[in-house]
């Protein structure tokens, strides 16, 4: 007869337990000093990888591989682009949506800001 009750209280003891355990929040310790570093390099890693995703997207059919279908001597590799005095995000950007010559406009319901400057991003530092 003890064996039942034995489990019994057990079980209760064991159900208190998880209750009660699960009832209170602790707050996270402080970050190990490489923690942020490390998180840094993981974002840009990401930015890289969605402004290549992006690029590829919108951009890749008239400029594969950092090139210029329409103008093979306006390529968006980096001497080409400083050739042309654009060496910012922001000029990226403009030419986005103010295009000049043949290139197609990417307005900001097209393509949205912040997916532009991470298109714009992406060609600086890839190109």
């Amino acid at each position: 007869m003890n064996s039942p009750m034995i489990r019994l209280y057990m079980v209760l003891a064991l159900v208190v337990m998880v209750v009660c355990g699960c009832d209170k929040q602790t707050a996270p310790g402080p970050a190990a000093p490489a923690a942020p570093m490390a998180r840094a390099g993981v974002d840009a890693k990401q930015e890289m990888q969605a402004g290549a995703a992006l690029f590829k997207q919108y951009c890749s059919p008239c400029h594969p591989d950092g090139g210029n279908v329409s103008n093979p001597e306006r390529t968006l590799h980096g001497s080409s682009l400083r050739s042309n005095h654009i060496s910012r995000a922001e000029d990226i950007i403009r030419i986005m949506r103010h295009p000049i010559s043949r290139m197609i406009r990417f307005d900001e319901s097209t393509i949205s800001d912040k997916d532009a400057r991470t298109i714009a991003e992406y060609v600086l530092k890839a190109f």
